[in-house]
């Protein structure tokens, strides 16, 4: 008995009529009035609690605002970050590509030798040189394995140079300097190209059309200008007095370029020393252009 009583005097106070009234201060007039139960306060305010979590749930599922929740993973973002990573590690191998045509053409217009990769790093001055350390029997069987391989890297060269002069005999070359040959090509010796000796400030012509891709100062060739054509053909015109253009210059077959000179320590007197590499191997100018 005692808890039913206790159950209806619950239930009345849940439904006991309460009156909400705002009145003026002033006039004490009476503007609103709203009747309340306990009951219709808890219901009213529970409804307003689920219709925040609900529209909570709503924003961080279905909007942008669920990227500002740290830790709240994304299909989407993670699709987007490996589609960025493979797009970078793709933008590195070109560029380490072009930096590595950008240094062979360096070594050209310097006199030095190609390289088929860029070096991470410099040596260690102070490592030990491989030629002190003791040889075994299986050294010198890779030594003779080596040895082989150069052999066969040397026709492979051969014919290679071959199939170049072949191809390169399509183009029809513009005279960069007329003058008489001093030295002539001999690249077993490390002379890629020709010495032409012309007269004093004579006017150095670019032999196709084509990019300038190289326009500046070495130690060893002086003031060295190098030039980009049409089918991998890199024609490097060294120890100019001066050059007419620069990097990025776009030019015809016959623009000047450069004014003859001596300068650069290679140099032996005024003359313009001219190369033709096609594909990456140099080439006999002499073949294709009559300098007189």
């Amino acid at each position: 008995m005692e808890e039913k009583e206790t159950d209806k005097g619950l239930f009345k106070k849940l439904h006991h009529k309460y009156r909400l009234v705002i009145l003026n201060d002033d006039t004490m007039e009476e503007r609103l009035s709203i009747r309340l139960t306990r009951f219709k306060v808890f219901v009213l305010a529970g409804t307003m609690v689920i219709l925040l979590v609900v529209a909570t749930i709503y924003l961080i599922a279905f909007t942008p605002l669920k990227e500002y929740i740290p830790g709240y993973a994304d299909f989407n973002t993670r699709k987007v970050l490996r589609e960025l990573s493979l797009r970078a590690d793709t933008l590195e191998k070109q560029l380490r590509q072009k930096d590595l045509y950008i240094m062979n053409i360096r070594n050209i217009t310097e006199g030095r030798d190609l390289v088929e990769e860029i070096p991470d790093s410099i040596g260690d001055p102070d490592a030990i040189d491989i030629d002190e350390l003791p040889r075994s029997p299986e050294d010198s069987l890779l030594r003779a394995e080596m040895e082989l391989a150069e052999e066969f890297t040397n026709n492979y060269w051969r014919n290679t140079e071959a199939q170049a002069v072949a191809d390169m005999g399509r183009f029809t070359f513009f005279p960069p300097a007329i003058g008489m040959i001093s030295s002539h090509f001999d690249p077993a010796e490390g002379h890629y190209g020709v010495d032409i000796v012309a007269d004093q400030d004579e006017i150095i012509k670019t032999t196709l059309d084509g990019t300038v891709i190289f326009a500046g100062w070495t130690m060893e060739t002086g003031y060295t200008i190098g030039i980009q054509h049409e089918h991998n053909i890199v024609s490097i015109y060294k120890h100019n007095s001066s050059l007419l253009k620069e990097e990025g210059s776009m030019v015809e077959a016959g623009d000047p370029i450069a004014i003859i000179g001596d300068t650069g320590l290679y140099s032996t007197g005024t003359h313009l020393h001219f190369e033709l590499w096609f594909n990456g191997i140099p080439v006999n100018p002499a073949e294709y252009i009559s300098f007189q």
